[in-house]
């Protein structure tokens, strides 16, 4: 391990962090039932992928009160 022989600043190392800030996902339109999806990945609401269905959904029963 090598030594150091200058002290780096606090600043030095904030301005290395400065870029870790968190991104917004990206979101986009599913082109069959029109819900939010991920790009490139199954819609979870309808089970469908670049046109042809991938998984089964099942569709939720209605909650007993």
């Amino acid at each position: 391990m090598g030594i150091q022989k200058h002290r780096r600043s606090p600043k030095s190392g904030a301005d290395r962090r400065a870029h870790w800030k968190v991104k917004p996902v990206t979101l986009v339109e599913c082109p069959k039932c029109h819900a939010q999806m991920r790009p490139h990945r199954v819609c979870a609401n309808c089970g469908f992928y670049a046109g042809r269905e991938v998984i089964k959904v099942e569709e939720e029963e209605p909650r007993k009160r």
